[in-house]
């Protein structure tokens, strides 16, 4: 071969190997590609994975943790809710009804019951979970008997005269007496009996069910049929009905007695807390009475915090009496705030009257009811409970929300609440400080639902904390702005300064009125924004509104 043949040869095999890398390269592009497809179906799948470990948790608990002691009205409730927020607050509201202590940490009766299913798995398995067992549901149900007759291995038993009297042989058997079970008595004997000799003790209501003798002739009979020649069918069956009893009906066997004992014994237990229920009820009557609330802080002292809580209803959805001319709607609030550890802090009941004369009454239906409870706090976590009724109709509305109460730290810049309302006034000296809307010196109704009709003026209300004063003078020096957008395009600027201020001092409470007659009709944001000026320190609130 030719020197240039070498060098061609050589240079095509170079070419060919050169190919392999790019070819290659070029089919694993497309799996790099459907690695990337795979991500979100990947994620997707996670998400799925999740939602079916919560479905599967929510189910447990329904068909497993409290299978015994939740009522069929509960049970049909749960089963309706929607989204897992609502089920989530159920179960809480759940455990929290049957709570002896509601205003400590810990909830005994929840605690005392997974002990109890615990104990069950341990002590009463047999081929199944031992709280799925007679034994184990009647242990969940009402805890350790206080004294346990146990037959392990069966064998010769002499009957006691109300079984009939006479001598036998058994199969395992237990009976649990309960000195005194709440709502069913006083003496309680539960029989527990293990035909099948496998360690699986089936409840029973009737004494000769373990009898291993029952269907041998003329073996293990009681007195009666003894001397008297009576037949072993005529005994008390397993289905409690009493063919013939040799020594009378004593109440332990009396059939109804047995029955009766039978239907009590396996039904949920009654829920003792009756102050509770009402709170419950309301998570579970779907809010058929709207309302609108909102929350808010004003500083009392650097551990001390008042909140208004400020409630809107709508005449329209109330259910009004008319007596004497005069239309009377009447809505209790009961009110509840506790801490994340379960104690509570405050709580408060009101009743709201709404009169409407009968010449007003159509006019006013479009108008509201507004009613607001101020109660004092601590910094902190916690949660907000509100349930109100009408009384007239019986409907519920309730709400159940987290909230924080902000620390107004001394010598550190703050800012209350900034308060959008319908009605900012001075008030005089006798009504400083008490009643509703009353915020020291000021009676401040809010805005409830931040909507406010055109030809009305929005009061802007809040206060300023821990403005540094002038050595000098003895004053702040403090720039308030205040800046209203619609669609991120400025509508309306207000800059004042301290020194144009007759109140400036360390705190400050300000209010500014504006009309809303230029404002067209729509959704707008507000901006109040403090800057003293001698520290340089700046502190914002934002808040939106509407236009109608």
């Amino acid at each position: 071969m030719s020197r240039r043949g070498i060098i061609v040869t050589l240079s095509s095999l170079i070419l060919l190997a050169s190919s392999f890398p790019v070819a290659a390269q070029k089919k694993a592009e497309p799996k790099k590609q459907e690695v990337k497809k795979q991500e979100p179906k990947k994620q997707e799948n996670s998400r799925s994975r999740a939602q079916e470990e919560g479905n599967r948790a929510l189910r447990k608990w329904l068909d497993e943790d409290v299978a015994y002691i939740i009522t069929d009205e509960e049970k049909a409730t749960f089963k309706a809710l929607k989204t897992d927020e609502e089920r989530e607050q159920f179960i809480e509201s759940f455990w929290l009804r049957r709570d002896p202590t509601p205003d400590t940490i810990e909830n005994e009766f929840k605690e005392d019951h997974y002990s109890r299913i615990a104990y069950a798995n341990e002590r009463f398995a047999s081929g199944k979970p031992g709280w799925k067992t007679d034994r184990g549901r009647i242990y969940v149900l009402y805890g350790k008997p206080d004294e346990i007759e146990s037959h392990p291995s069966g064998g010769t038993y002499d009957r006691p005269f109300e079984e009939g009297g006479g001598t036998t042989s058994t199969f395992p058997f237990e009976i649990w007496r309960y000195l005194y079970i709440e709502g069913i008595g006083n003496e309680v004997l539960l029989e527990f009996v293990d035909p099948s000799m496998s360690g699986e003790y089936r409840f029973t209501i009737d004494p000769s069910e373990k009898d291993a003798l029952l269907h041998v002739p003329g073996a293990g009979l009681t007195f009666d049929e003894q001397f008297f020649g009576r037949d072993k069918a005529d005994r008390l069956n397993r289905d409690g009905a009493s063919l013939g009893n040799a020594l009378g009906n004593t109440s332990r066997n009396n059939q109804f007695d047995r029955l009766e004992l039978s239907a009590k014994v396996f039904r949920p237990p009654e829920i003792k807390f009756k102050d509770l229920e009402t709170i419950v009820t309301t998570k579970l009557s779907f809010n058929l009475l709207p309302f609108k609330y909102r929350t808010d802080f004003v500083r009392v002292t650097e551990e001390s915090v008042l909140m208004p809580v400020t409630v809107l209803l709508q005449n329209k959805d109330l259910a009004f009496q008319e007596q004497e001319g005069i239309h009377r709607a009447l809505i209790h609030v009961f009110g509840k705030i506790s801490g994340i550890n379960g104690r509570t802090a405050q709580i408060f009941e009101d009743t709201i009257a709404q009169d409407i004369p009968d010449a007003l009454f159509k006019q006013q239906l479009d108008g509201g009811s507004i009613h607001q409870r101020i109660v004092p706090l601590r910094p902190g976590l916690y949660k907000l409970e509100l349930v109100l009724k009408d009384i007239n109709s019986g409907n519920v509305g309730t709400i159940s929300r987290g909230f924080t109460v902000p620390r107004y730290q001394d010598e550190k810049l703050a800012l209350s609440s900034v308060i959008l309302a319908d009605l900012v006034e001075n008030l005089p000296a006798t009504q400083i400080g008490s009643g509703s809307f009353v915020l020291g010196s000021t009676k401040v109704r809010p805005n409830v639902s931040d909507e406010f009709k055109r030809e009305k003026t929005m009061n802007v209300w809040f206060q300023v904390y821990n403005l540094k004063l002038d050595e000098a003078t003895h004053k702040p020096s403090a720039t308030v702005e205040m800046l209203i957008t619609k669609n991120d395009q400025q509508v309306k600027k207000i800059v004042e300064q301290s020194s144009e201020l007759s109140s400036a001092a360390a705190q400050m409470t300000l209010s500014q009125a504006v009309p809303l007659s230029d404002f067209e009709p729509g959704e707008y944001k507000i901006l109040v924004k403090i800057t003293d000026n001698l520290t340089k320190d700046v502190i914002a609130s934002t808040g939106k509104f509407a236009v109608r």
